[in-house]
């Protein structure tokens, strides 16, 4: 008897996240399908991290992801204009900040 019952063509997509090093963030590097969560992760790390890109591996079922939609950018973000003290404009960062 299979350890995943579930078909192949049913397994769920995983969206796939990367830190590349320790104190950066993780960046979205793609997506796979896996009936599970260790199994996503496994893959992720035989796909994504074959020439040792990683040090930490995040895998997330796309279905648990809610995202805006591109085309509603300028009426979803047009509150953020109003509130100038958001952006970075007002503080210095040395030049040695790496990473930031």
């Amino acid at each position: 008897m299979s350890a995943n019952p579930m078909p192949r063509d049913e397994w769920p997509l995983w969206e796939i996240f990367i830190r590349s090093r320790r104190g950066l963030d993780h960046k979205h590097v793609g997506s796979l399908h896996a009936a599970d969560a260790q199994m996503a992760l496994e893959n992720a790390r035989d796909v994504y991290t074959r020439r040792l890109e990683g040090v930490s591996i995040w895998v997330v079922p796309a279905s648990a992801i809610t995202a805006s939609n591109p085309d509603d950018k300028d009426a979803f973000y047009d509150p953020a204009e109003d509130k100038v003290y958001r952006h970075p404009t007002f503080y210095h960062v040395p030049d040695e900040v790496e990473n930031l």
